[in-house]
């Protein structure tokens, strides 16, 4: 009898499934979920002192927070779901085209001094006042200048970010879907202001994406300081994958899939996670906790051969180059 008890209890053990902890195996999943956790730790406690400015701007705008991303051309409402929304609650703009040749020229003297401004600002992160008012002013009159028609289907390739209007990290999918997850437009930027602040030591290099028709990734090279002025520093590169589907002229929506770090400069720890081939599973954590997958809505209002302008569901915009 106690050998036939063993043998139970041996086969009720493999029948019995494997928790998420148990099929970990690599430590940078365990980084990748401290960045959430701490994320969402950071934006429960805040202060709802915040107050952002929710009016609608039809053409140029003065803001000295441009770089918080004040830039509203669209409208949204609130309707309590934290990981859905209606496309019907983004208004007043729709996507144009114009194929008029004194406009092909107004929109190469255009791309012109645009990209010439980030690359005096560094991506318009140190931007001027009067910088920031033509940025956004070029951009706004670019959008009305659009040459390709449905635009949100014609973005596949890979873009390079040379200019936003916030926080480079958050043309990342991963931190889209944090956005959406908070559903709330004014601790979500809080919480990203102060992980911004909170990170102060590390340096954003190259960030690019790879968009397909049904897949955008997103990479974004990151260099953190170890130790306070000292020279030495961590780098790494986080790429996380997202499903993509295209919606309307202007609209796609993503869905996260994984995240993973490659690349660092630490010989054993690149070689490592090489080896392994390991990305963490975001969206089905997601799905785990919440239930669902949040989906993420972006529209490009302007695309063509070179340049490639997306906004996110807050109305910021990313200005991509052709890579």
């Amino acid at each position: 009898h106690d050998d036939d008890d063993k043998s139970n209890n041996k086969n009720s053990k493999i029948q019995q499934p494997r928790s998420m902890l148990s099929i970990i195996p690599s430590p940078s999943w365990f980084v990748i979920t401290f960045v959430i956790v701490q994320f969402f730790s950071t934006i429960t406690s805040v202060s709802y002192g915040f107050v952002a400015d929710n009016g609608i701007v039809k053409q140029k705008i003065s803001s000295p927070n441009y770089y918080y991303a004040n830039t509203h051309l669209l409208s949204t409402a609130d309707d309590g779901a934290p990981s859905d929304y209606d496309t019907d609650d983004i208004t007043e703009k729709s996507v144009s085209v114009t194929y008029d040749d004194d406009d092909e020229a107004i929109r190469d003297a255009l791309k012109r001094e645009l990209l010439m401004l980030s690359s005096v600002t560094n991506r318009g992160e140190f931007a001027s006042s009067e910088e920031r008012d033509i940025v956004i002013d070029i951009v706004t009159q670019l959008e009305a200048l659009n040459p390709t028609a449905d635009p949100a289907s014609n973005c596949a390739g890979e873009w390079d970010l040379c200019l936003s209007s916030t926080h480079f990290f958050k043309s990342s999918p991963f931190f889209q879907t944090i956005r959406m997850a908070v559903n709330d437009k004014a601790i979500a930027e809080n919480g990203f202001d102060i992980h911004d602040r909170a990170t102060s030591a590390s340096r954003i290099g190259r960030v690019r994406q790879i968009v397909s028709p049904r897949e955008i990734k997103s990479e974004v090279e990151l260099e953190v300081g170890m130790v306070p002025g000292l020279p030495l520093t961590v780098r790494g590169t986080v790429i996380t994958k997202a499903k993509l589907e295209v919606k309307g002229p202007e609209l796609w929506e993503t869905e996260i899939i994984s995240t993973e770090v490659k690349g660092s400069n630490i010989p054993f720890v690149n070689q490592m996670m090489d080896d392994m081939q390991l990305a963490f599973p975001v969206g089905n954590v997601y799905d785990t906790l919440m239930g669902n997958i949040p989906i993420v809505p972006s529209k490009t209002y302007y695309v063509d051969e070179g340049i490639r302008i997306t906004r996110d569901i807050d109305d910021n915009f990313f200005v991509f180059s052709r890579a």
